[in-house]
């Protein structure tokens, strides 16, 4: 019989954290979001910056210049990503970074799309070098995939210029879409798809995750500031509420993550997207309601993160594919 698990953060995985927090501050404050936000080109020196400091590299072996750690660390990383609005194609960098060269280091960008369902670049890929492709598709063609998500498929990586694709609108300033059209199939890379694609949806819940952490600590720090009445509005009953569901959103959707992130497990995977994403939505934009109307302003921040979650909840997973999912799994 074995013992209780222990989820608690480990002192180096406390430093890990802190660490990144502090490198994203300092690398991508708000000066250097707000100047995405105006030109959302891609920005090639954050790339390398963050290749430099071992972003990609965080689950490559040390023999092959990685910094060796695993799955947990890597979400704490990516939960501090999501923190900080930080734009790109941040999954496919860490997934590819031991199948493209020049990913790990920065020097080069890789986008990841998910053949099988809806082929959608969520970064342009003007801003890409390389594209890989999971799941099949018709030849040529990315017509007849709708609907076959699910299927294990296989993964072809193709120049992202000779990819043709239709850029359409974002809600998100700064993830630039695009729905692929056709792309040259050439020998299939030797990849695990079933296992890639859950890393993608847990990666994707880390960012949901930081983010709804994010906006909890933005409401929050508005209460205490603001004043109606002669008295700071945080200490209104109607507030106290608002901030404090944000609060169990987030947490909830923390130990689902961080669980999801030791068993790897698909259920446990889709459990923790689907409460990421509530808790990114729905906490964004509580902290709109609690800013009032200046939240709605295009020079806070707050709408930011509302269009950031709502575009990763149909990104690696949707929420009703997650309900269906882990319906199909209870007993009778």
């Amino acid at each position: 019989m074995t013992g209780p698990v222990d989820f608690q953060l480990t002192d180096d995985q406390r430093a890990l954290r802190d660490g990144t927090r502090a490198l994203l501050a300092g690398r991508y404050g708000r000066d250097r979001l707000r100047a995405a936000v105006d030109d959302p080109a891609p920005d090639r020196a954050l790339w390398r910056e963050l290749g430099d400091a071992g972003f990609f590299a965080l689950r490559l072996p040390e023999a092959a210049g990685g910094v060796g750690l695993g799955l947990p660390e890597a979400v704490l990383v990516f939960e501090e990503a999501g923190r900080a609005l930080l734009p790109g194609p941040l999954v496919a960098g860490q997934l590819l970074a031991g199948v493209v060269d020049g990913v790990a280091t920065g020097e080069r960008v890789a986008g990841l799309c998910d053949a099988a369902a809806d082929p959608v670049l969520w970064e342009h890929p003007a801003g890409c070098d390389e594209v890989v492709f999971l799941g099949e598709g018709a030849e040529g063609t990315m017509e007849g995939t709708r609907g076959a998500r699910g299927r294990t498929g296989e993964a072809y990586r193709s120049a992202a210029a000779e990819v043709t694709c239709a850029p359409f609108a974002s809600v998100d300033p700064l993830t630039p879409l695009a729905r692929v059209t056709g792309w040259p199939r050439g020998a299939p890379l030797a990849l695990d798809v079933p296992r890639l694609r859950r890393e993608a949806a847990l990666l994707t819940a880390a960012q949901q995750l930081g983010s709804a952490a994010r906006t909890v600590e933005a409401a929050v720090c508005h209460a205490r500031q603001r004043e109606q009445f002669g008295a700071p509005i945080g200490s209104f009953q109607a507030i106290k509420h608002l901030c404090a569901r944000m609060l169990v959103r987030a947490e909830l959707a923390r130990s689902a993550v961080y669980a999801a992130a030791v068993t790897g497990e698909a259920l446990d995977v889709a459990g923790a997207k689907l409460l990421a994403d509530e808790a990114a939505v729905r906490n964004a934009r509580d902290c709109l309601q609690v800013h009032g109307g200046m939240g709605f302003t295009w020079e806070a921040d707050v709408h930011l993160h509302l269009k950031r979650a709502w575009l990763r909840a149909e990104c690696w997973g949707t929420a009703r594919e997650a309900e269906e999912r882990l319906a199909d799994a209870l007993p009778g």
